[in-house]
């Protein structure tokens, strides 16, 4: 067994002996939750695509049009979290907007959003 007091500080050993005890109250929520994951690789893998798009929004032509980008991709995100195909939503909802009230507007939201139901 690794005594820390028996290391060099400056070598590795020493260093990851300290990490571990600097966490070590959050490592044993982990054993003791098993809600927990080891690693946050779904959430990384979750804003991977955000973080993509932040880069392309560079070269959006403005500060306007990039902001408008931003806009729609989390509109398509909150979309896939809803289980909800956002090229329906989005052909739904532009063609509610016109007789939609203004202050109705976050009914359309995706998150929000119920599908016109037509009759045939």
């Amino acid at each position: 067994m690794f005594i820390k007091e028996n290391t060099l500080p400056k070598s590795l050993i020493h260093i990851a002996i300290n990490y571990t005890l600097n966490i070590f109250d959050n490592l044993k929520e982990y054993v003791n939750d098993g809600r927990c994951e080891i690693d946050n690789n779904s959430t990384e893998n979750a804003i991977r695509p955000l973080a993509i798009e932040r880069k392309n929004y560079l070269f959006a032509g403005s500060h306007e049009s990039a902001q408008n980008i931003a806009m729609f991709y989390t509109f398509f995100a909150t979309c896939k979290v809803h289980n909800i195909n956002p090229h329906t939503w989005l052909c739904d909802v532009i063609n509610r907007i016109p007789e939609h009230k203004a202050n109705k507007l976050q009914e359309l939201l995706p998150h929000n959003w119920k599908p016109r139901i037509l009759d045939m």
